[in-house]
């Protein structure tokens, strides 16, 4: 089995076999992030396709500074904003009057797991599910979200705010019962 510095040598000279072990290595982790953005799995797998691609393309951008793993999976986040974009979902639900007076806890629920977090957000509006991606699970800030998207940082701000309030009911419903708004 080749090391990750031998899999990029290899990638770089655009070996197959290499890119076949990076492509199985990553394909899972990779389909994920696709589908916490792009709720049609079919679409999520043609973006995942279209990211190895690139990573296979770009790879020789890649000087070895900083996580390989994250390279990629920034080439991942972009191919999906990039598919959202080209598909109109990015259209931002602009409530700010709504977000100024919600206070947001900053507990969330101990046992609720990966699984049900996806599908949870699979039914959130494309823009409320791609701020809570990009600041909760990938680690963004409000300002690189708004650059990235093009958006002001109150937008960024108050679709998390929301996307979170639409979460908490999502799940208080699937679950039947009342939850404690301090939980979440």
């Amino acid at each position: 089995m080749y090391n990750e510095s031998h899999i990029i040598v290899k990638c770089k000279a655009q070996d197959r076999v290499a890119q076949k072990t990076l492509y199985t290595r990553y394909a899972p982790l990779f389909f994920s992030i696709c589908l916490r953005y792009i709720k049609n799995r079919p679409a999520a797998e043609d973006v995942m396709i279209e990211s190895f691609y690139r990573i296979y393309s770009k790879i020789n951008q890649y000087k070895g500074k900083g996580s390989f793993e994250g390279w990629m999976k920034r080439i991942v986040i972009n191919e999906c904003l990039m598919y959202l974009r080209k598909n109109n979902n990015m259209n931002m639900h602009l409530e700010l009057e709504k977000a100024k007076n919600i206070s947001e806890p900053a507990q969330i629920i101990s046992n609720i797991n990966f699984k049900e977090v996806v599908e949870l957000l699979q039914q959130l509006p494309a823009g409320y599910r791609t701020i809570f991606n990009l600041y909760v699970i990938e680690g963004y800030k409000h300002r690189e979200i708004a650059e990235e998207l093009g958006i002001s940082i109150n937008t960024s701000k108050s679709q998390l705010i929301l996307a979170k309030k639409r979460l908490r009911a999502l799940y208080k419903k699937k679950h039947n019962y009342h939850v404690n708004s301090n939980q979440i």
